[in-house]
């Protein structure tokens, strides 16, 4: 007969290994699953334009901030416009890097109402990869979007007439080859 403390220990260590494994598993999970469904305002990524395009009208708003410690300015250029559902949109943020070194960012991103997430869809962004500017540089980055004409017949989302696209830029590390260039320009001005 086998030790009950052994068998306790062993059912312990094996509810750890599959505790962690799910744990280490739910974060790229979550982000799959709010991808393809929409679910938590994550918009739909696209290779080209819809197929169809209604007479219906909807307003898109845009919205941007900084995390806390990004030393970037970040706006909008236009903060809203009107397009009808399933039209390709074209909108630009304006970024600029007021110090005196190379920054590397990234954004996040939500579409609000929640219910519009799965509708809003990107066809190319910024977002898509991180964005370094050097020190005083000034830049405008486009998103190209449509909101997909299912929005219509969806029990919720045919009821949206506003979607407000957001993002949000924090500060990551610089790029290898960037890195090495600032070690470069520090090592100078010393």
């Amino acid at each position: 007969m086998a030790d009950p403390r052994l068998k306790t220990v062993a059912q312990t260590v094996g509810l750890v290994v599959v505790m962690g494994g799910l744990a280490w598993a739910s974060v790229p999970f979550y982000d799959w699953f709010c991808r393809v469904t929409g679910f938590g305002g994550v918009p739909s990524v696209a290779a080209g334009g819809s197929d169809a395009i209604l007479e219906d009208m909807i307003k898109v708003r845009f919205d941007g901030s900084l995390n806390s410690g990004m030393p970037w300015e970040f706006r909008p250029v236009e903060r809203e416009m009107e397009l009808r559902i399933g039209e390709t949109g074209l909108a630009f943020y304006e970024a600029y890097n007021p110090t005196d070194r190379p920054v590397a960012g990234s954004a996040s991103y939500n579409v609000t109402p929640y219910e519009a997430g799965g509708f809003f869809t990107k066809i190319q962004c910024f977002c898509f990869e991180e964005q370094v500017l050097a020190p005083g540089e000034r830049v405008q980055m486009p998103v190209t979007f449509y909101v997909d004409p299912e929005i219509v017949t969806d029990r919720d989302a045919k009821y949206v007439h506003t979607i407000t696209l957001s993002y949000t830029f924090y500060e990551i590390d610089l790029p290898e080859g960037y890195a090495a260039l600032e070690t470069q320009t520090d090592k100078t001005l010393n």
